[in-house]
């Protein structure tokens, strides 16, 4: 089973929650999913920021616990019916982190085990990536309806450190090639930085 979470708070609320950063809403999520420490994360997170606050969403293959954090009229949490996964049409959305590794060369000049990330910059380039990350998580994405755009830098703080990191959303018409895989990639979520709110797949069938 797999539940869909949505939790939406206004402005000040988050500011009275210190909820800051990227950073700050997954150490919150975390919240939900008690007596887990030190196990790995299989949940999945988008933030949106809305003219009266922020929504919040989760997906998750178990039922998240309200945390005392959250408004109870703020908090809604249902399973997903298995017939949602049946459709062969998609429309979505998907805030990701669309990167690419450059080689480096080490002091003999042969390619090093560790490339650097670098984030993608153009919409050739964000194309390209997201019909890549549809050919291996089973679904084709209609180019001729796809929107892309920058939402910019996601700056957070994790013990004391700064980082950021580079949103890119996308928007359009999938069509499923391999239902089993597309599922896969619905829980699983697509591309790097997941803990931080990148990667959960939103669709909801063409009709």
């Amino acid at each position: 089973m797999t539940y869909l979470t949505q939790v939406t708070l206004d402005f000040a609320t988050a500011a009275r929650l210190r909820l800051r950063d990227s950073y700050d809403w997954h150490q919150a999520v975390w919240k939900a999913f008690p007596g887990r420490d030190g196990q790995q994360r299989d949940f999945l997170t988008r933030l949106d920021r809305r003219r009266d606050g922020f929504r919040l969403l989760i997906v998750s293959p178990r039922e998240p616990t309200r945390p005392e954090w959250c408004p109870p009229e703020a908090w809604q949490s249902k399973p997903i019916p298995e017939t949602y996964f049946t459709k062969r049409r998609y429309l979505f959305q998907l805030c990701a982190n669309p990167t690419k590794k450059i080689t480096k060369l080490g002091a003999d000049g042969q390619p090093t085990k560790n490339g650097k990330r670098v984030p993608l910059r153009s919409r050739e380039e964000y194309v390209a990536w997201i019909i890549r990350k549809g050919e291996q998580g089973g679904f084709a994405v209609d180019t001729d309806t796809l929107r892309t755009f920058s939402r910019g830098r996601e700056y957070f703080e994790k013990q004391g450190m700064r980082g950021f990191h580079t949103a890119v959303e996308f928007q359009g018409v999938l069509t499923v090639t391999d239902p089993k895989k597309f599922y896969e990639t619905f829980t699983r979520g697509i591309g790097p930085a997941k803990a931080f709110g990148f990667g959960l797949l939103v669709i909801a069938p063409v009709t």
